[in-house]
């Protein structure tokens, strides 16, 4: 069974409510307890107005990477967002894969890890919270120094949970 890591964000809405039911959806398709990280609180990147949520999850599932995405697509759309939504626009409910074990993957419609993450506070430090020795796949940088190297952003852990 794969370890996976999967990003979860929101910025329109309930953003927590989006957020926790996500963490509900997941429970349900992992097929051991799930890991959730803090929720943090970042400012957008790209055209969004508002500031997300975020948040990381560790599952294990023995669906294929391909069929998971599907899954978390399907959920995303269940959960109001639109399939055809701006890349780094306003969203209800962003779920994407950040990590599949050790695996390195370059599909049409799947890359994993997922190309920005390293670039991503809002990711990074939630993974570090649940992985503080992570190590990236491809070439082997720790969590610690992708964290130092990532552009800066305002982002802080809420008391929120999920």
């Amino acid at each position: 069974m794969a370890e996976i890591v999967i990003a979860a964000g929101s910025n329109l809405g309930n953003r927590q409510q989006l957020i926790r039911g996500a963490g509900r959806f997941l429970e349900k398709i992992s097929e051991q307890s799930i890991e959730k990280s803090s929720i943090w609180e970042s400012e957008p990147i790209g055209p969004a107005e508002y500031p997300f949520l975020n948040s990381i999850a560790i599952i294990e599932t023995s669906l294929k990477p391909v069929e998971l995405l599907t899954e978390l697509k399907k959920f995303e759309q269940a959960s109001g967002r639109s399939p055809t939504s701006v890349r780094w626009g306003p969203r209800l409910l962003d779920l994407d894969i950040i990590a599949w074990d050790n695996l390195v993957i370059q599909e049409e419609n799947l890359i994993i890890p997922h190309p920005e993450y390293k670039n991503r506070l809002f990711v990074l430090l939630p993974l570090q919270e649940l992985r503080p020795y992570w190590t990236d796949p491809e070439d082997g940088n720790g969590i610690e120094s992708m964290i130092t190297e990532a552009p800066q952003m305002r982002i802080y852990k809420t008391s929120e949970d999920w």
